[in-house]
């Protein structure tokens, strides 16, 4: 050990005890002087050197303040020490501790403008500390000489001035008693102004009052009397509040509002409120039925005052009970209004509460949207309770009266109203008023199925009495100009073009409560909506003006001008109906020749017949538009007028055996199912009733109506008058016209039909009304077959020789008489004209018909001769050539109908036998009479007999299956 000390000694370490106290100096961070700054600077430096021996140094020198460094460094000799070993190790620590001094010499410099400039601030702050020190010692110096300067009069002073006050506040509490004295005149006064949250406000302030002063004698007796005034403000408050059912005051209301919130009853208040509109809607319709009852008895009885409302409805009379119901709708809208305008000032307070409400507490703000919840919730519960209370009412008043005994007018009239109830109940509440649509539909169905089988009867009648003349309208004649249609330009019909709507439904749609809230009642409309106005719809003399008469009747050569009214009313060759914006003078003069409606305006072809079904059809879409739930009962009805005006049309024109047997599909097999239908689902067929008929069988007739019969005005047998050619136009075209007004209101009548019914509307249109137009064949190929005298000319056929030698220049004579015919029929049409305009479509229908039967007769002419050479064939090439000459200049149809069925009759005789046996299975067009004729007579000359037989035989097997 002493030699450990020795060594320590010669190399200049100390011992523990003064290397902790030499640490200790260190730790404690002592300021290097400027001697030894100066050596640490002068010392080579390498900081990358500096820094490897500092990173060497072992990490437990870093460690807390206790650790022993020296008894650290001798437990870590060895048993036997080495000198050399040991000195390296010395001077290792040596640079070790020079390198952690030059670092500590580093930081320091760094950091000593910091530390005198902290220093200086401490000596400034103990200056600071010291002149605090000072003041604080002359302020207690001069207050003790203040204490000793207070005096006796001072406290003196001080008493009075408190005696003073109290004085002041015992003059005040005495006024205020005063005031509560008097108070009760004033809220007198309040309440008769109807300032019903002032006098709360002032009865709430003087209890206050009375209860701060009642300590004194004459305050108890006050107290009591204000809980009185209290509780009849209350009743007050209450019969304020009734006076909202009716009539709704918003400044009123708000006054009733903000009393009831002073006493903090604003849930009471809304019970009472409902009660009240319940009470309202009982007594205001009684009221008004008992005040119709009374002035109709002409008494005051008092019996009636004591019946119930079901039983007081039972007595109004029929002459009061559209009036009585319009005044009764009238009561009750104003209390379903004013119920409307609560609810309004309810949504616009409670938007204003809730913005104030986030300012106050949040107890206060809880109990406010408590209340506005309730308030809210016992509203919109409130919305379906007072509509079936108002339902019920009208309900029972509509029981109590038997609507059948009302006329068709006066019925829609009530509908009208009823309608408008709904209306409003749905805007109310969105409720579809059930009760109401129940009961109205069940007595509306039972009236129209009344009315429309009087209407049916009606129209048979006019139907068998029609004597199918033209009924003058002006040329611009829409069924909107109607008084029946009169309501689709008020609506919103889709079937009323953007032009034809008021300028107002291209806005926002507004509402019967927005429209009426602060004026007016929707019911008041219905006294006066009896239109005055005069239908301005029938021309004088079928021409609108004495200018368009004169031009009318001018001819037309090529060197004429053409008048544009003519251009705008001429109509397309294919349809009929659309324009033609712009036609050519050499268009209009080639076509005139079987255009027969140039002397006429282009006004539509109707009868008076036609114009009663279109006002019943009018009257029957008022009811379907006013009470939609019996929409599809009514539609139905309105399909069987155009069924029975359709059948009464083919019955009266169109019925003829002999058509079906010409086999040119004259009627459609869309037309015959129609016309069966209808038939069978409308006509009563049987001439009088059996007794012996199930009543089932009964219940069914009575739905049908009798076939009619044509008058016996109208004759249809007259050769000079086409076999009544214009009855016959004006009865199909006014039927077409029909079907066009039916395809008009389509859209109309598809919107009010309910969405499983609209297959029986598509079925109604696709295959009835569309099937109009296809009457014009059937009805006037009677009239074609009767025009031309076919008969005479296969007679003139017949005696001409076919079986010529020679090639003939000259047709023969029976050409020249059927061109005759036509001529005739031409000059037929022209004075047919002059009486009825006959449209483009049913002139070349006419013609088509004419000419298909004339070259079917000489196809008929040609299978009767009995003998016919080539030459013979080349002549009736001939005849038919010049008749296609001479009838092209009569008419323009192109092409001329059935030219190949003639031509090809002709041609056929220059086949050879085994393209005559293809062509006889190729055309099948030909009878078997005309083909076995082709056969005999034509082929005879170049065929054997066994080929002629063959053929024969294949006429035969194509005729087997026809029989």
């Amino acid at each position: 050990m002493q030699k450990i000390k020795s060594l320590m000694t010669r190399q200049g370490l100390k011992s523990p005890p003064e290397s902790l106290g030499d640490l200790s100096a260190i730790e404690s961070l002592r300021v290097p002087g400027k001697e030894e700054f100066r050596e640490l600077r002068e010392q080579p430096s390498d900081p990358q050197a500096e820094q490897e021996l500092i990173n060497s140094i072992e990490q437990v020198y870093f460690s807390t303040d206790s650790f022993d460094i020296v008894k650290y460094e001798l437990e870590k000799l060895p048993p036997v020490l080495n000198l050399q070993e040991l000195e390296e190790y010395r001077d290792k620590l040596k640079q070790q501790q020079a390198a952690v001094s030059k670092k500590v010499a580093d930081l320091i410099l760094e950091k000593q403008p910091a530390y005198v400039k902290e220093l200086e601030r401490v000596t400034s702050l103990q200056t600071g500390l010291q002149l605090a020190a000072v003041i604080c010692t002359n302020g207690r110096r001069h207050l003790n000489i203040a204490k000793e300067g207070f005096t006796q009069a001072s406290l003196g002073l001080l008493a009075n001035q408190r005696k003073r006050q109290l004085l002041i506040g015992l003059l005040k509490s005495l006024r205020t008693i005063k005031t509560l004295q008097r108070t009760d005149v004033r809220l007198s006064e309040m309440l008769e102004e109807e300032d019903y949250p002032g006098a709360i406000q002032l009865c709430l302030e003087c209890q206050k009052a009375a209860s701060t002063f009642k300590h004194y004698s004459c305050i108890s007796e006050l107290n009591s009397k204000l809980q009185d005034t209290l509780e009849q403000i209350e009743e007050q408050l209450d019969v304020a509040l009734s006076k909202i059912c009716k009539n709704f005051d918003i400044n009123h209301y708000t006054k009733v509002q903000q009393a009831y919130r002073l006493l903090g009853k604003t849930q009471t208040a809304m019970d009472q409120l409902h009660m009240h509109f319940t009470q309202a809607i009982h007594n205001t319709v009684f009221q008004v039925v008992l005040g119709y009852v009374e002035l109709c008895s002409g008494n005051t009885d008092t019996k009636f005052q004591k019946l119930q409302y079901k039983d007081l409805c039972t007595h109004v009379t029929p002459d009061s009970y559209i009036p009585c119901l319009a005044d009764l709708c009238k009561a009750l809208w104003e209390v379903m209004l004013s119920y409307y305008r609560t609810m309004e000032w309810h949504e616009k307070h409670d938007n204003e509460d809730t913005t104030s409400a986030s300012e106050g507490s949040n107890m206060g703000t809880e109990e406010t949207n408590f209340d506005r919840g309730y308030i809210k919730k016992k509203l919109e519960h409130g919305l379906t309770r007072i509509w079936q209370d108002v339902q019920l009412k009208v309900k029972t008043y509509l029981l109590g009266t038997d609507l059948s005994i009302f006329k068709y007018d006066d019925f829609i009239f009530v509908l009208d109203i009823i309608s408008r109830l709904m209306q409003v109940g749905e805007e109310f509440c969105g409720s579809k008023s059930e009760v109401l649509q129940e009961s109205i539909r069940k007595q509306s169905v039972n009236y129209f199925k009344n009315y429309h089988r009087t209407r049916l009867d009606e129209l048979r009648m006019f139907l068998e009495n029609e004597t199918w003349e033209l009924c003058p309208v002006k040329s611009n004649f829409s069924i909107l100009q109607l008084h029946e249609f009169k309501f689709m330009e008020q609506s919103r019909s889709p079937s009323v073009s953007p032009s034809k709507q008021p300028a107002s439904t291209s806005s926002k749609t507004v509402t019967l409560f927005e429209q009426y809230c602060s004026d007016g009642n929707p019911f008041e409309i219905q006294a006066n909506h009896k239109d005055e106005e005069t239908e301005d719809v029938l021309a004088s003399n079928g021409y609108e003006s004495d200018e368009q008469e004169k031009s009318a009747y001018q001819e037309y050569d090529s060197d004429s001008d053409v008048p544009e009214e003519l251009k705008r009313d001429y109509v397309d060759e294919q349809t009929g109906d659309a324009p033609v914006k712009s036609i050519s003078r050499e268009t209009l003069k080639s076509r005139k020749k079987s255009d027969y409606s140039l002397n006429k305006v282009n006004a539509p072809i109707l009868t008076n017949t036609t114009l009663n079904v279109i006002r019943l059809v009018g009257k029957y879409m008022q009811m379907m538009n006013i009470l939609k739930p019996i929409a599809f009962d009514v539609i139905h009805f309105t399909s069987q007028l155009f069924d029975y005006y359709l059948y009464a049309i083919y019955t009266f024109f169109g019925r003829n055996d002999s058509l079906e047997s010409t086999g040119l599909g004259l009627s459609s097999s869309r037309l015959r199912t129609t016309l069966n239908r209808i038939q069978e689902s409308l006509i009563d067929l049987e001439v009088s009733a059996d007794p012996t008929a199930t009543l089932t069988a009964a219940e069914e007739r009575k739905e049908k109506v009798p076939s009619p019969h044509l008058s016996h005005l109208v004759v249809l047998t007259s050769g000079d008058t086409l076999y009544g050619l214009a009855e016959r136009v004006v009865a199909t075209e006014s039927l077409v016209f029909l079907a066009e007004q039916f395809e008009f209101l389509q859209p109309h009548l598809d919107a009010v039909m309910p969405a499983v019914k609209k297959p029986f509307l598509q079925q109604f249109y696709s295959q009835t009304v569309s099937t109009a137009s296809e009457l014009r064949k059937p009805i006037y190929w009677i009239v074609a077959g009767k025009a031309i005298d076919y008969e005479q000319m296969l007679l003139l056929m017949a005696n001409v020789k076919w079986d010529v030698k020679e090639i003939m220049s000259q047709h023969n004579i029976y050409v020249d008489a059927l061109l005759k015919e036509f001529e005739q029929f031409n000059r037929r049409l022209n004075e047919v004209s002059k009486r009825v305009r006959i449209p483009l479509p049913v002139s070349n229908i006419l013609w088509e018909h004419c000419i298909r039967l004339a070259n079917r007769t000489i196809v008929e002419g040609y299978a009767n001769v009995k003998k016919c050479s080539n030459e013979g064939r080349a002549l009736m090439q001939l005849d038919f050539q010049q008749f296609l000459m001479k009838l092209e200049k009569l008419t323009d149809i192109r092409p001329i109908p059935d030219k190949e069925f003639v031509e090809t009759y002709i041609k056929a005789y220059y086949l050879t036998e085994n393209d005559m046996e293809r062509w006889i299975k190729e055309h099948r067009e030909y009878s078997t009479k005309q083909l076995t004729n082709l056969v005999n007579v034509c082929l005879g000359s170049h065929i054997n007999k066994k080929a002629r037989q063959k053929l024969l035989a294949a006429i035969d097997d194509i005729d087997r299956p026809k029989r």
